[in-house]
């Protein structure tokens, strides 16, 4: 076949509606219908966990050994403390991420009373007053406080508000989608991802390309607290490839262009067969690509492994600036990531053994030893 046609309008479209809905680790309701809808007007049957996580199956020529592809709706945020005696707030991050991103940040509180509209600040916010110690002050969590823009001169009058601890606080992600092919927001992670994997549907349904093999689309909710694809998969899933961001920075060999194909992260390397045929797809399709190796990462490919599912796995990235920041990404990247989707769903099966989850070592894989 031609090689696929990816509308890039569609999938930042995607990208646009799925960063304007809140969705933090444990607040992903609303993303998650967003989706389903989504699907649905794709015409696919889709199926959720108790708790919002999506599998979607596209048919392919076989049933088996199936593939699986992956990416996480949920996002960072913080997560009401304390509320203080001066009614403002302590928050503690969802997720990994640095207060010193969290400095300045608008934000969405949302409790009990509805949805309340603040800003994350240092406890010394203003030079007027603290001089130089506003540069001074330590970069932590409990360094900040969240103000809320309602009328609170102490705690009862922020909890009379239907404020209180527990409450979810989403950040609001302030994307920008420039001329240049650049994309600049919060929740890029991995939000982009989803979009990725829906403008890969998109492409397969529009010019009706079949899959070789049964193929789930996953979309999890809790991969930025360790969760991820811990209950999502199907027992005929053999081998499963999740979308997520690469990080471009010192020491990295991710870019923001082409697809960074990782070869280990903090849990070790990934399936060496698995890997090896995503970097001999992008070879044959001509998609630029380049490997990394990641240190303190990890992915709904862990999640999966660590849950006792016995499946091979591999990740791609589109390179992202200053990730769990205010981060950037290039347009270009997320349309070579849905071509490589689609090569690696279009692609012959080579370990006929992974239809069966045991089995003897006859048509068992082989590692060269020279």
């Amino acid at each position: 076949m031609p090689d696929p046609a990816i509308d890039l309008a569609y999938l930042k479209a995607r990208l646009d509606d799925l960063l304007d809905t809140p969705s933090p680790t444990g607040f992903t309701d609303e993303a998650v219908r967003l989706l389903c809808r989504e699907l649905e007007r794709l015409g696919l049957d889709y199926e959720m966990t108790r708790r919002g996580a999506i599998r979607a199956r596209l048919p392919g020529r076989d049933a088996t050994p199936a593939r699986a592809v992956v990416a996480h709706i949920d996002t960072l945020g913080a997560q009401v403390k304390q509320v203080k005696a001066n009614g403002r707030l302590e928050v503690v991050p969802i997720g990994h991420w640095s207060s010193r991103f969290a400095e300045g940040a608008r934000c969405t509180i949302f409790s009990e009373g509805g949805a309340w509209r603040g800003t994350i600040l240092p406890l010394k916010a203003s030079g007027h007053t603290f001089n130089t110690e506003i540069d001074s002050q330590p970069v932590n969590w409990r360094n900040v406080e969240l103000r809320i823009d309602a009328v609170t001169h102490d705690r009862d009058d922020t909890l009379k508000l239907g404020v209180d601890i527990g409450d979810i606080v989403a950040i609001d992600p302030q994307p920008e989608f420039l001329d240049t092919g650049y994309i600049v927001s919060r929740h890029l992670d991995d939000k982009a991802g989803v979009a990725v994997l829906l403008a890969a549907l998109e492409c397969l349904i529009r010019e009706e390309r079949t899959p070789t093999v049964d193929t789930w689309w996953l979309f999890t909710i809790a991969e930025e607290v360790g969760l991820g694809a811990s209950s999502v998969l199907v027992p005929d899933v053999a081998a499963m490839v999740t979308v997520d961001n690469g990080t471009t920075a010192p020491g990295q060999n991710s870019s923001e262009f082409g697809v960074t194909i990782a070869m280990a992260d903090q849990t070790g390397p990934f399936d060496w067969h698995l890997s090896r045929k995503l970097v001999q797809l992008a070879r044959d399709h001509g998609i630029p690509h380049q490997k990394d190796v990641f240190r303190y990462y990890r992915s709904d490919s862990a999640s999966a492994l660590e849950s006792g599912a016995d499946i091979r796995t591999a990740l791609l990235a589109f390179g992202i600036d200053a990730s769990h920041g205010y981060e950037r990404i290039h347009e270009s990247a997320l349309s070579d990531l849905a071509r490589l989707l689609i090569a690696y769903v279009e692609s012959e099966v080579e370990i006929g053994r992974d239809a069966r989850p045991m089995s003897s070592v006859a048509g068992f894989t082989r590692q060269p030893l020279s």
